[in-house]
């Protein structure tokens, strides 16, 4: 018993904060918003040392690499992997749209959220960089920043012998903010129990509201894919022993990314979960960070119910052929444009909008989906990165390669 209690108490104690929080938001409603500040203080230090991380994980692994061939090979892989489970997100919440229709009249709500609409190319510009160093930094630019982080470690790579201190400060800094995330998680049951309290005794109410119907959708199609499909995934990647490799350290991740509702927030639990799955960490430092700004199952689906919804609103059929493959290649851009932030997917709303016709009216509804299925969104977009690197790994290392005994990532082996 205390074997057990040893293994696995950090998982007791972070399940017990959020159990206890829960029941707090059950019971006070939104009385618990008082608790706020105290998860806003920890995801704030998980923020401030997810940046240096993502940094140093990414340009380490990329830095450390002798065989070059190696990691064009893993980046071809992880793009397709990437654009098979958005695409097939997708195309099971279509499916689950066309059998349980959205059909009910919704009444428009207004939000008080100021949306700017820029220009197509200033949005892509602000997208891929920023006009000044220190404004990569932010974690609203996370995806500058990894691009940043990938163009300094081929840097590292070129420079040989010549780099190789600064290839040093690059692992020595890797390994330095992992156990800066260490020594936050200490706080994660008592922070992510208030964030937990503050979710379900402010935003639980509104989940049996107006938009009950198109949220059970989602929350339904969201919870068959957690379960069912990521299973599977993680079955390609190692048969059974995949599944419980995956299952067995997807605890953390899941719970964490529910009480933070942020991918970014999640990147050094899927980390620390990845390498404990037995993913290289040559993979795990690219797939990961690059999936929580690039890869996101969970908004995939709530673009199309949020798609669905919008053409329930104004009478339009959401079935024809133009207007489906549309929905894929709009949920495919989508995924890519939406920041790893709470709430960060109004400009992909705005451009499923503006690509259908629909008037200013139709953004709304659309936004206040997006925050009701925060949650399971992130659950899904987070902990997919992690089944994402094992799919990874199986094509990039062979079928065999949990079998394999991990190797650090400077000594990966030569292609066959």
């Amino acid at each position: 018993m205390n074997s057990f209690y040893t293994n696995y108490k950090g998982i007791i104690w972070l399940l017990a904060g959020i159990i206890a929080g829960s029941i707090a938001g059950l019971i006070f409603g939104q009385r618990v918003s008082i608790l706020k500040p105290i998860g806003e203080i920890f995801l704030n230090l998980l923020f401030t040392a997810v940046i240096p991380l993502v940094f140093f994980s990414i340009a380490s692994a990329i830095g450390g690499l002798k065989e070059t061939s190696k990691l064009s090979k893993m980046m071809a892989v992880m793009a397709l992997v990437f654009l098979a489970t958005v695409l097939i997100s997708a195309s099971l919440t279509i499916l689950a749209v066309r059998i349980f229709p959205i059909h009910e009249h919704m009444v428009a709500a207004t939000l008080k959220e100021t949306i700017v609409k820029k220009p197509f190319g200033d949005q892509i510009t602000q997208l891929l960089t920023t006009g000044e160093f220190f404004e990569l930094l932010s974690r609203k630019s996370m995806l500058a920043m990894i691009i940043f982080s990938v163009l300094t470690g081929f840097a590292t790579l070129r420079a040989g012998t010549a780099g190789t201190a600064f290839s040093a400060f690059l692992q020595a800094g890797n390994e330095v903010f992992k156990h800066v995330f260490v020594i936050i998680m200490k706080l994660a049951p008592v922070g992510l129990g208030a964030y937990f309290a503050y979710q379900v005794g402010v935003f639980g109410p509104q989940l049996f509201g107006t938009y009950a119907r198109s949220l059970g959708i989602y929350y339904g199609v969201g919870a068959f894919y957690f379960v069912f499909l990521f299973s599977f995934y993680a079955f390609v990647a190692g048969g059974i022993k995949g599944i419980k490799k995956y299952w067995k350290n997807n605890i953390v991740p899941s719970a964490t990314a529910v009480g933070t509702c942020s991918s970014i927030a999640n990147i050094p639990a899927n980390l620390e979960a990845a390498e404990k799955m037995g993913v290289p960490e040559y993979i795990s430092n690219v797939t990961i960070p690059l999936g929580a700004t690039l890869h996101k199952d969970g908004s995939s689906i709530s673009s199309i119910i949020k798609m669905a919804v919008v053409f329930a609103l104004f009478g339009k059929g959401f079935d024809s052929v133009e207007t489906i493959v549309l929905a894929l290649g709009m949920t495919v851009l989508v995924s890519i444009v939406e920041g790893g932030i709470p709430n960060g997917g109004y400009v992909g709303e705005l451009l499923f909008i503006s690509a259908y016709g629909f008037p200013p009216e139709a953004l709304p509804p659309a936004m206040i989906i997006g925050t009701l299925v925060d949650p399971m969104a992130t659950l899904l977009n987070s902990t997919g990165d992690t089944v994402a690197a094992m799919l990874v790994t199986r094509f990039t290392e062979g079928k065999h390669w949990l079998s394999v005994k991990k190797q650090k990532e400077s000594e990966i082996p030569k292609e066959a």
